[in-house]
């Protein structure tokens, strides 16, 4: 313990205290030996660092408890699963950054329940750059992360709907081993349809 706390500045009291709080995960024991690792100096390393940007200890205990039992990157990504997205792993430093002063317990829960975000060791890991980098983007412009986490949802339905509709539509007229190569074209319909129903509402709105 004395030398964990070396480690990552901090004093023998404040460590145990955050164990008390259950903002690190307790250690490996043999015996009567604790042992920690780096995953444990990781972990104090990124409590230093929230904060340092005006993270309160409580929103930090909620924040770990949610990482903690978070989905693990092997079920957020699948096994094998083909994808033309690009994971990008973050830690909870960087993921701050990406959303300031909107990551909360419950933002948190919500967009582990979309599937975007899943843990791995200290890491976090987002399903898709360009999803992080749209919804950093319309956060900034002031919509918050909870709105924007919500609209995902209601697309994510529309997406499956429209997905299971080309499916089928695919399978019932080609071999099955088709879908993957003609995946651009179901992609290109749902692009061209959605930009001049876009226009369409703009007129309107206009």
């Amino acid at each position: 313990m004395e030398e964990l706390a070396r480690l990552a500045g901090i004093t023998v009291r404040t460590l145990r205290f955050y164990r008390e709080r259950k903002l690190i995960p307790p250690p490996r024991r043999e015996g009567r030996i604790a042992w920690y690792d780096d995953h444990h100096l990781a972990r104090l390393r990124t409590i230093s660092a929230l904060l340092e940007r005006g993270h309160t200890l409580n929103g930090i205990a909620e924040l770990a408890e949610a990482f903690d039992h978070g989905r693990d990157v092997g079920d957020l990504l699948g096994v094998g699963a083909p994808t033309e997205e690009t994971p990008v792993r973050l830690t909870p430093e960087e993921l701050a950054d990406h959303f300031a002063g909107e990551v909360t317990a419950e933002n948190l829960a919500a967009a582990m329940d979309l599937g975007y975000l899943g843990t791995d060791g200290g890491d976090i890991v987002h399903v898709s750059r360009r999803l992080l980098d749209v919804s950093a983007a319309l956060v900034r412009e002031g919509i918050p992360l909870a709105e924007v986490l919500d609209a995902g949802h209601q697309v994510r339905r529309h997406a499956e709907a429209l997905a299971t509709l080309f499916t089928d539509l695919i399978t019932r007229h080609a071999p099955e081993e088709d879908l993957h190569r003609l995946r651009p074209l179901a992609k290109s319909v749902v692009d061209a349809e959605l930009s001049m129903a876009l226009d369409r509402r703009l007129r309107k709105e206009g």
